[in-house]
């Protein structure tokens, strides 16, 4: 199981924390564009995107994977 999650680019990172980093990369209206979902596009805020995606599986892991496109090389 640890060599799993060693080579796993999500391994120890929270869902805020994504969410957080993408927003600050991409700014609400950009990540909106790129994920076509209500709660980046309307009145958008950490809080509700995090309640939003917790209970949103597909979403959740749209999100997932744009943030390992974009920051897994780091």
């Amino acid at each position: 199981m640890k060599t799993e999650q060693k080579n796993n680019p999500l391994h120890g990172k929270t869902l805020e924390f994504i969410v957080t980093e993408l927003v600050n990369k991409f700014g609400w209206e950009n990540l909106a564009n790129k994920i076509n979902i209500k709660c980046f596009k309307s009145d958008p805020s950490i809080k509700s995107s995090l309640t939003f995606l917790r209970k949103t599986e597909w979403a959740r892991i749209k999100v997932e994977e744009l943030y390992v496109r974009y920051f897994s090389k780091l």
